[in-house]
């Protein structure tokens, strides 16, 4: 018997543990073993599409930093005014993910953008109420 699973809401390095919890039709259960895994820091800068997009009002942004650093996260309307700034401050290696809601918005386009040491970029989203 063999499984797999993948964990696609780990956001920092570090060491995960998991465990399976096998129930019979009788209503007992035993777990498994545990299972430890470690996941490394990302190996590139990365500022991912916004999903969904477009959306509303509320939508996620991902970005990964394979070094300590100062990063900064900010929204912008198309005439590239600050609308929010999301992150502005030291963080630690890894990736990190951001509800971002527009409910206080008009519909239209906007940019977010990274800035860190070593890395800047811009992506586009489109809010539609």
């Amino acid at each position: 018997k063999y499984y797999s699973f993948k964990d696609n809401l780990l956001e920092t390095s570090g060491k995960y543990s998991y465990r399976l919890k096998q129930i019979d039709i009788d209503g007992t259960f035993e777990y498994s073993d545990v299972v430890e895994t470690s996941i490394g820091a990302p190996q590139n800068f990365e500022l991912r599409q916004n999903y969904p997009n477009p959306f509303n009002p509320v939508t996620s942004i991902t970005y990964s930093i394979p070094t300590d650093g100062h990063v900064e996260l900010g929204i912008y309307d198309i005439l590239g005014r600050d609308v929010a700034i999301i992150e502005n401050g030291i963080k630690p290696a890894g990736v990190y993910t951001f509800s971002f809601d527009a409910s206080n918005l008009t519909s239209g386009i906007y940019f977010y953008k990274i800035k860190t040491n070593n890395y800047i970029s811009i992506k586009k989203m489109l809010l539609m109420k």
